[in-house]
C-alpha cells in the first residue's frame, strides 16, 4: 500500500471526524463562551471513561475504595441502601449513562423490575446492548425519557435513584415533583447530587467559591435554578411533601480522595480523549481545596408519606 504524506493523512477521511471531535473538546473545555447542552456533553465524552473494568462516569465514594472502579461501585451502593432497595422493589433510575449501577443493582439486591431513564440516545443505545449481553434485559427496562416529565403512571414505583445527574435537570425541583408523583405511599428516593457551597469566608474563600462553582456550572450544564446549598434543597423536599428528609455533605469522601488517588495513578488518564487528558493534568496541578472550593457534594433521602 503506498505511504501516504502528512497532508494526505490529515485530509484522509478517518483523520476529519477525529479532527472534528478534538476542535469539540477544544471549544468545550476552553472556550468560556461555548456552553454545551447535557447530551452533547455526553456523547462528547462517549465511552471513554476513566474506569478501568466498567463505564461509570460517577465520581466516587471513597471510604474503603481503593481504585475508581471500586469507588464508583460504592456510590451506587450507598444509594441502593439509602432507598432501601430490597428484592421485589420496583426500582426508577434516572439518568443512568451506561446502566454500570442498574446491572450492579440488578444482581446484588434483586428488584422485580428496574426502570431507567435517560435523555442522551448515544447512552441508551449502548447501555441497552451491554443490558442484553448481560441477560438482564427482562429485568431491566431502558427508556429514553426526561427526569421531568415522566412517562409513567401515578405511584407505579417503589423507590427512585438518581446517581449524580440531578444538577443538570430543568429543574431538580421539577424532577422532585415527579418523582413524587410515581413513588408509590411509602416509597424512597436517594440522590446523589452536585451543590454550591456557601461563598462566605475573607474575599479569597469567597472568590474561590464562586469561581470554582461557575466554572463547573457553565462547562457541566447546571441551571442557575439548581444552584442553591443543602438548607434549601431540604425545604424544597419538604414543600414537595417528602418526609424524613436528610441533606448529608460527603464532600470529604469525594473530591480530595478522588483528586489524590488520580495524581497517583495518571495512567487511568490515558483512556480519556487527548484534549481531556490535557485538562485533566492541568487541574491535577492545582490544590483540591482550591479545585473544588465551591463545590458540595450530598447524599439526599427521603420518604413518600402513606396515606
Amino acid at each position: 500500500m503506498p505511504h501516504l504524506d502528512q497532508a494526505q493523512q490529515a485530509n484522509s477521511p478517518a483523520a476529519r471526524p477525529r479532527a472534528r471531535e478534538t476542535f469539540r473538546y477544544i471549544n468545550w473545555l476552553f472556550n468560556p463562551y461555548q456552553r454545551l447542552d447535557v447530551p452533547a456533553i455526553y456523547d462528547l465524552l462517549s465511552t471513554r471513561a476513566a474506569t478501568e473494568r466498567a463505564l461509570y462516569l460517577n465520581l466516587g465514594f471513597w471510604r474503603d475504595a481503593t481504585n475508581l472502579d471500586a469507588a464508583s461501585e460504592a456510590l451506587a451502593d450507598l444509594l441502593a441502601d439509602a432507598v432501601q432497595l430490597s428484592p421485589g422493589d420496583q426500582l426508577l433510575d434516572v439518568g443512568y449513562g451506561f446502566a454500570d449501577q442498574d446491572m450492579r443493582w440488578a444482581e446484588r439486591y434483586q428488584p422485580a423490575q428496574i426502570i431507567g431513564l435517560n435523555l442522551t440516545q448515544s447512552q441508551v443505545e449502548i447501555a441497552r446492548q451491554r443490558v442484553a449481553e448481560r441477560g438482564l434485559s427482562e429485568k431491566i427496562d431502558l427508556r429514553q425519557g426526561s427526569a421531568t416529565a415522566m412517562d409513567l403512571p401515578d405511584e407505579s414505583v417503589d423507590k427512585v435513584i438518581a446517581l449524580e445527574c440531578a444538577f443538570h435537570f430543568r429543574s431538580r425541583e421539577q424532577f422532585l415533583r415527579e418523582a413524587f408523583r410515581v413513588l408509590r405511599p411509602g416509597g424512597r428516593i436517594a440522590i446523589a447530587d452536585i451543590l454550591p457551597r456557601p461563598a462566605q469566608g475573607s474575599a479569597w474563600q469567597r472568590f474561590k467559591r464562586k469561581t470554582s462553582w461557575a466554572l463547573v456550572a457553565g462547562k457541566f450544564s447546571i441551571p442557575w435554578d439548581n444552584a442553591y446549598p443543602i438548607p434549601t434543597y431540604h425545604a424544597k423536599l419538604k414543600l414537595r411533601g417528602y418526609q424524613q428528609i436528610d441533606v448529608e455533605s460527603i464532600r470529604d469522601r469525594v473530591y480530595a480522595p478522588l483528586h489524590h488517588w488520580l495524581r497517583g495513578h495518571r495512567d487511568t488518564l490515558q483512556r480519556l480523549h487527548p484534549v481531556a487528558r490535557f485538562a485533566a493534568k492541568l487541574a491535577l496541578r492545582r490544590d483540591p481545596e482550591t479545585l473544588y472550593a465551591g463545590l458540595d457534594y450530598v447524599l439526599a433521602t427521603a420518604v413518600k408519606p402513606t396515606r
